[in-house]
């Protein structure tokens, strides 16, 4: 392990409650150990960690964050993240094969949404040239993980998203059985509407989504409100 993570596992190590560690892990499926550190507490742990030892030089990045998702508890993949996310304004376009690692390792919404949205969406806005060739290789992988990232990786560029690529992938996978990708769908469109509502209504329409998927795509624009559109929009699908 680098020099650099052992004193912050040896704080974690000392903070570990099992009692709150056995219904942290129940609630994810039982898939990953936990230290029982919760949120805040984690916080503060880490808030003093760097305010001690400071964030480590950017060429030993990679061999740390390789060493931090190898640990068992998954306190450490949310530390990964995190740590990850102070770096994104300075990682070269050779990271997106690390974070393709994390992406199909301990894989869970819990780790691979954040991957999907803060590491990978801000890479490749700073490297476009990445997006056509990553999103093409991970919607052909058949994993699902790869999947739901090309779906989600634009969840916060707003005006700057690119819709045609957004629906391709889309209808892409569209017919997947598999819940976190029917539920991905929904999000991103979801996301979108708040930017373009017309365009997700004319999108839903004309397209077979799941159940789920559709209504998760429209439940922003009913909330906000929307109801114009959400009626004109049932009103033709019902004739």
């Amino acid at each position: 392990m680098n020099n650099y993570l052992k004193p912050l596992v040896k704080e974690f190590k000392k903070k570990a409650n099992p009692q709150n560690a056995e219904p942290m892990a129940k609630y994810m499926k039982n898939l990953f150990p936990f230290l029982g550190v919760k949120t805040p507490e984690r916080r503060e742990i880490i808030k003093k960690f760097y305010k001690e030892f400071g964030l480590p030089e950017i060429y030993n990045l990679e061999e740390i964050i390789k060493d931090l998702w190898e640990l068992p508890e998954r306190e450490y993949q949310y530390f990964t993240i995190g740590l990850l996310r102070k770096f994104s304004k300075k990682l070269d376009e050779d990271f997106i094969e690390l974070f393709e690692h994390l992406i199909i390792t301990k894989s869970w919404w819990d780790s691979v949404d954040g991957i999907a949205s803060w590491l990978v969406g801000s890479l490749f806005q700073r490297f476009p040239e990445l997006i056509n060739p990553y999103t093409k290789k991970w919607m052909k992988s058949n994993n699902m993980w790869l999947q739901r990232t090309v779906i989600l990786f634009q969840l916060g560029y707003k005006d700057k998203t690119d819709v045609k690529l957004l629906f391709k992938n889309i209808k892409k996978c569209m017919d997947s059985k598999e819940f976190f990708i029917r539920k991905a769908i929904g999000w991103a469109l979801r996301e979108y509407s708040k930017t373009d509502p017309q365009a997700v209504i004319n999108f839903v329409e004309n397209n077979e989504l799941a159940p789920l998927s559709k209504r998760e795509a429209l439940k922003w624009l009913k909330n906000q409100g929307k109801n114009l559109l959400i009626k004109n929009y049932e009103l033709r699908i019902t004739n």
